[in-house]
């Protein structure tokens, strides 16, 4: 098991993969088409493209929670009974 130190790492890890996967695949597909080079050019395409991924996600992840904190309402607290 990975020590929860990194779980920032993994989550960026992971969901910069899974979405520059899916969007390399939809433009690769977009610009080419089926055919015998479509997988080959998408790999390519996402070879190149999750490194650069994971270095936005990872290094802004602090700075879009800090503004999704300021976006969104922030639930009250309940008071205690007791």
């Amino acid at each position: 098991m990975i020590p929860a130190r990194y779980s920032q790492l993994v989550f960026s890890l992971i969901l910069s993969g899974l979405m520059s996967f899916i969007v390399t695949g939809v433009a690769t597909f977009t610009n080419m088409g089926f055919g015998a080079q479509l997988f080959s050019s998408w790999m390519g395409a996402w070879s190149v493209s999750w490194p650069i991924a994971f270095l936005v996600a990872f290094l802004a992840a602090p700075h879009v929670r800090k503004l999704v904190s300021k976006l969104v309402q922030q639930p009250q607290q309940q008071p205690r009974q007791g």
